[in-house]
């Protein structure tokens, strides 16, 4: 930092560089990245003096780390000066500031939202002229602030705002990752040191101006500062002093030195500089809004000795440089922060959030009234996007509480939101570490290892145990209403049942819950019903699951995943996926990551069910992904699954066998039928695409026998056709009936639009007449909802093509497998497209028909399958075409069921039919 009349040394290529970056639209944003006092705040003046010679507006911020936990308060910071202009925004914009900034109820907005807003916002404001938004001390910026600038700042070329951060390289922050344009600020060469040193001290000793440029290394403020502090010592002490610091890093000695300077001035400036530093007085000036901040009064003392600077255009002091502002809160004692806090919480009375910053510092004793503030603090912040701090709250709220039963409430409830936020470690170390050991067992403690005990290590045995006795305690209890602390554990225990899907754990829970009576709510028995066993439950839950979802925007993300997935059991996800789809990217970024991680799963189902494959694939590897990085292995053992069905289907063999070997390996010894269930599914599916129907029949009596839909399997129904399928292809015609007749019987049409298909399908491919054979086959493919379905509808039409091809010839075949094997192709199912043309070329039909359309393939995708026929690798390929392996995989995936055929090796044919075909 080179304040004062002290011109900029050494800087000249960093000043060139905002000359370009501010007077042309080459780059919307920009970070200048370096160590603490290097420079960058006087880089940033410099900006801002180009900028106002330009006539740009400008509008200065600087990051706090007394709010760097405050959801939002950086993007407050620097859009205040706007927020008169919002009134002329569209209803949607204003009501994603008003939902943002608390002025009014309405769910947190996702980045991309917000993003879209505030550039809406700058835009409007850039109209009258170009606009300069000035960020200091980014590294301090809150989570949410700093995304929604780094959206901001990706969007911004060629605009005219223009977006300027600084961040020191030595604190992580969400700017690293940012992927915008960055200039590193480094040290100044010796010749500059000495240069600036000269000029700012030119009568500095000989001795005591070679050990600064030896200990400053270039660090401008160090150049600036440290001759002072020496010039207040003697100069063998002083020497001694700066020598022996020599393996302290820089900023903390520069720290030490404005300590020496705050110690010596008088204790009523010490405090008002200590509540300027704890409520966020900017380093430079335009920091905030007047009157959003603690003003320091009478502070002249330390503007004398170089801790402050007065700005007398707006009448405030401002910290002379950040390192002051850490000083003087670490050279504060305990209680004097706290009567610091305690006194900002009275300026802040009107502001729920910085109140109750503020007050959770300043309280040491349990105090009931401050807890309350603290939980409705948390409560806000929830809502506006900020749950890992509403954890924060809540703990301290515990801590503050006066009687037992407040505090385990309340530490429930940060164990609660911490679990969703895919906290699961912080979740479990909530509520174990003040219980005594009398209380490990309590139900707070009991909910958070269970559900780490499940959602990290896939336990269902133990975590079921301990769950259920936590429940008798609490029933044991006498109270006559729903408990939240019950419910949550009732809702673990639901959980715990289906991924163990098994009888014997199913009924040990449906028992449980029958004894609570009104203990259990409307919604947690609709969850009951439909995640445990479709077949028998589901009737009766079918029109409640409906009744329920009537209004999701005004539930708890946490409730919207429960009806989701309740929704998939009944087949009727697909109305609600809209829903998900708009507020999954807000869950993730607003810290309710497993409710969002929950979200891609039934979002990656319901794209498999309706044929949009290539976006579940990547749904599906994005929660892989996901839940990797959040340690929830649980997770990533399901998405593994679900994309080995994915493959399955599309007669990927090798990949879908190697996914579900990997969910198999984890899961059995678990116990986790719902994944080995998930695991045979995809197996019988691999193995009909393969033409292997022994495997495939072998696969799907694991998961139910002929004739029969075990209790609570929950892929029994979803594998009726493959069974059926696999059975009479290998000549078992009596258990394919058999399994068709107890679809019927069961009532599996009645259930859903899904079940209604695939049953019609299994009668009339088991059909003994062919009367019966083609009103079923009538049935199903002219089902209203069967082309929600294009899977399961094309399987059944090829299985009429070939029954209608034997029984009433070829010309009534083509009209069945014409539109099965294009659907085959369009979704990408090799195997089964295979199989389709070659039914069809048993009817005469040739296999290159314009009708299949197999040369439709894009530049790109013909420039990859060439590359690829010419025996290149993904990995060559890639290279070659600027493209990932995965891309370069993912092209390939389309073009084989464009071309007509399943390997790598047979592309060079298929493309030399293709170039004959155009060329007839």
């Amino acid at each position: 930092m080179e304040s004062g009349s002290t011109p900029m040394v050494g800087r000249e290529g960093e000043q060139a560089e905002l000359s370009t970056f501010v007077t042309t639209a080459a780059s919307g944003a920009l970070v200048l990245r370096g160590e603490a006092g290097v420079g960058k705040s006087a880089l940033l003046g410099h900006a801002v003096a180009l900028a106002e010679q330009e006539d740009h507006a400008v509008i200065r911020a600087a990051g706090v780390e007394a709010e760097s936990e405050l959801p939002y308060a950086g993007l407050h910071q620097f859009l205040h000066p706007l927020l008169s202009e919002v009134a002329q925004l569209d209803d949607g914009t204003r009501a994603v500031f008003d939902a943002v900034f608390g002025r009014a109820e309405g769910d947190p907005p996702s980045v991309m939202r917000l993003g879209i807003a505030v550039l809406g916002l700058l835009s409007l404001a850039a109209a009258r002229q170009p606009l300069l938004v000035v960020l200091d001390d980014g590294q301090w910026l809150d989570d949410s602030s700093a995304d929604v600038c780094g959206f901001v700042g990706r969007r911004l070329a060629g605009s005219r705002v223009k977006l300027l951060i600084a961040v020191r390289a030595d604190v992580v922050s969400r700017f690293d990752a940012a992927a915008l344009p960055e200039l590193s600020v480094a040290a100044l060469a010796d010749e500059d040191a000495a240069l600036l040193l000269d000029r700012r001290y030119p009568r500095l000793g000989r001795q005591i101006r070679r050990s600064v440029l030896e200990q400053a290394r270039g660090n401008p403020l160090a150049l600036l500062e440290l001759p002072t502090h020496l010039g207040d010592r003697a100069g063998d002490r002083a020497m001694g002093e700066l020598v022996g610091q020599h393996g302290v890093p820089l900023p903390r000695r520069l720290q030490q030195l404005y300590g020496a300077r705050i110690a010596a001035i008088g204790d009523g400036v010490r405090a008002e500089l200590l509540m300027g530093a704890l409520d966020g007085v900017a380093a430079e000036p335009g920091g905030g809004p007047s009157g959003t901040r603690y003003r320091m009064r009478d502070a002249d003392e330390a503007v004398a000795a170089g801790l402050l600077d007065f700005e007398p255009a707006t009448g405030d002091f401002t910290f002379r440089h950040p390192l002051v502002r850490s000083a003087v809160v670490q050279l504060a004692t305990p209680n004097q922060r706290r009567a610091a806090h305690q006194a900002l919480s009275q300026v802040h009375r009107e502001n729920l959030e910085r109140r109750a910053t503020h007050l959770a510092a300043a309280t040491v004793d349990p105090d009931e009234e401050v807890a309350g503030i603290l939980e409705a603090a948390a409560e806000s912040a929830t809502r506006r996007g900020g749950a890992l701090t509403a954890v924060t709250w809540l703990t301290r709220a515990a801590e503050l509480s006066e009687n037992h039963s407040d505090r385990s409430r309340r530490l429930a409830d940060a164990a609660f939101v911490a679990g969703h936020a895919a906290r699961l470690g912080q979740a479990h170390r909530l509520v174990v570490y003040g219980l005594t050991p009398s209380r490990a067992e309590s139900p707070v403690a009991v909910l958070a290892s269970a559900y780490q005990a499940l959602y990290q290590d896939g336990d269902v045995r133990s975590s079921q145990r301990q769950v259920m006795a936590a429940i008798e305690r609490l029933r044991g209890g006498g109270s006559t209403e729903p408990d939240e602390v019950l419910t949550r554990l009732v809702i673990l225990l639901l959980a715990i049942s289906q991924y163990a899907g098994e009888r014997p754990a199913w009924e040990r829970t449906h028992q449980l819950l029958a004894s609570l009576g009104g203990l259990v709510t409307g919604r947690t028995r609709i969850h009951s019903a439909a995640w445990s066993d479709v077949i028998r439950y589901g009737t009766e839950c079918a029109g409640m699951v409906e009744q329920a979802t009537a209004n999701l925007s005004a539930m708890e993300p946490w409730e919207v995943t429960r009806l989701a997935v309740s929704a998939y059991h009944l087949d009727v996800l697909s109305q609600y996926r809209p829903y998900l789809q708009r507020v999954v990217d807000r869950e993730l970024e607003t810290g309710a990551a497993a409710s969002g991680m929950v979200m891609l799963h039934l979002i990656t189902l319901d794209q498999m069910a309706v044929g949009e494959w290539n976006e579940a694939e990547d749904t599906g590897q994005r929660v892989l992904e996901l839940a990797a990085e959040h340690g929830h292995e649980l997770f990533a053992v399901q998405s593994r699954a679900y994309l080995a069905q994915l493959a399955a289907m599309r007669g990927q063999v090798g990949r879908a066998r190697d996914l579900q070997a990997e969910v198999d390996a984890w899961a059995r010894p678990r116990g986790l039928g719902f994944l080995t269930q998930l695991a045979d599914s995809a197996g019988a599916t691999a193995a009909l695409s393969a033409g292997d129907y022994e495997a495939a029949y072998l696969y799907a009596i694991g998961i139910t026998p002929p004739g029969t839909f075990q209790p609570y399997r929950y892929q029994a129904s979803r594998t009726l056709l493959d069974l059926v399928e696999a059975a009479r292809h290998t000549g078992r015609v009596e258990q394919a009936r058999a399994h068709a007749l107890a679809a019927r019987d069961a009532g599996l049409p009645e259930l859903s639009p899904r079940l209604a298909l695939i049953t019609h399908g299994a009668l009339a491919m088991t059909a003994d007449s062919e009367s019966e054979a083609a009103e079923m086959f009538a049935r199903a493919e002219s089902h209203p909802d069967a082309a929600r379905f294009p899977f399961e509808l094309a399987r059944i039409r090829l299985a009429h093509g070939i029954r209608a091809r034997h029984a009433r010839g070829r010309v009534t075949a083509r009209q069945y497998l014409i539109p099965a094997a294009e659907a085959f192709e369009r979704l990408g199912a090799a195997g089964w497209a295979e199989r389709a043309r070659a039914e069809l070329r048993a009817t005469g039909t040739p296999p290159h028909s314009s009708t299949l359309n197999p040369a439709s393939l894009t530049w790109q995708e013909r420039r990859i399958a060439d590359l690829a026929a010419g025996g290149l690798t993904n990995k060559e390929i890639g290279k070659r075409m600027h493209l990932s392996p995965r891309t370069v995989s993912s092209h390939l995936y389309r073009v084989f069921p464009k071309l007509g055929v399943t390997t790598r090796a047979a592309l060079r044919d298929a493309l030399s039919r293709t170039e004959e075909v155009s060329q007839a």
